[in-house]
């Protein structure tokens, strides 16, 4: 198949059903194109890669339970995203009902762990400006980012998970993107350090 974010939906029609009947190959292609996508946005949400690993697998789980009931209508995309966006907002519910305070000593390891040399340590300061930036940021705006760029969801597949119009979306991801850079901005980080 193409690339993820131009699927073809009769591509992935086929795809979908030969799955359903137990193709394995089909499976893998499924994997290959959703599973670095689906990890990559669950990560940016949590912070936490075990966590953003075991909730994608958990995804592929119900995808793999729910293939034979679903009948593709061009919102796959919207919906293999909206599973795991479920599953990682009753985990981190679950999670909350169950916290435990962090021991101070954690906290210490966790920063030694972060520190780098040279270009690392660039590229982790820069890294740490954007995250703050980000978390400055409204959840719909920090989202909308998360799904465009690091789930690398079609303006159509934002459309259906949201249930608004192409250009409402549009002009929302224009915005949030507008008010992260400034943010950024103030944080010291042109775009020449983003690249562009």
């Amino acid at each position: 198949m193409s690339d993820s974010a131009d699927t073809d939906p009769m591509e992935l029609q086929s795809l979908l059903r030969r799955a359903a009947d137990g193709d394995s190959q089909a499976w893998r292609e499924i994997t290959e194109l959703f599973a670095p996508r689906v990890f990559g946005l669950l990560r940016a949400h949590c912070h936490d890669s075990e966590l953003a690993e075991e909730i994608a697998q958990s995804t592929f789980c119900t995808l793999a339970a729910k293939i034979g009931e679903y009948v593709e209508s061009g919102r796959f995309e919207s919906w293999i995203f909206r599973i795991a966006m479920n599953r990682l907002r009753d985990e981190m519910r679950r999670r909350a009902r169950h916290a435990r305070p962090m021991e101070s000593s954690a906290l210490g390891v966790a920063a030694v762990q972060k520190g780098g040399s040279g270009t690392d340590a660039a590229a982790s300061e820069l890294h740490e400006r954007l995250a703050r930036a980000m978390a400055r940021l409204s959840e719909l705006d920090r989202e909308i980012i998360e799904f465009r760029h690091t789930a690398q969801m079609s303006f159509r597949a934002l459309s259906d998970y949201y249930d608004e119009p192409v250009g409402t979306l549009l002009a929302r991801h224009h915005r949030a993107l507008r008010k992260l850079r400034a943010m950024l901005e103030e944080l010291g980080v042109d775009g020449e350090d983003l690249g562009g």
